[in-house]
């Protein structure tokens, strides 16, 4: 099936069904890759740590979440 026939088919879905392949098309573009993940929960993990071990000091939210 081409590009055209692929997109004609589409248009003929039923409203939730088009809302059903638009989700599974955009879920099948932002999978996360999972070299990147594990390096980001290394780094959580070790930055928990220092925390936990007071070599880290933690802020405020307050001083984060301000209205400037």
């Amino acid at each position: 099936m081409d590009m055209k026939e692929l997109i004609h088919q589409a248009l003929l879905l039923k409203p939730q069904e088009k809302a059903g392949l638009i989700e599974s098309l955009l879920i099948s573009l932002d999978k996360p890759d999972e070299s990147i993940e594990k390096i980001w929960a290394d780094e959580a993990e070790k930055r928990l740590k220092a925390y936990r071990s007071g070599k880290l000091k933690g802020i405020p939210a307050s001083e984060i979440f301000t209205n400037e």
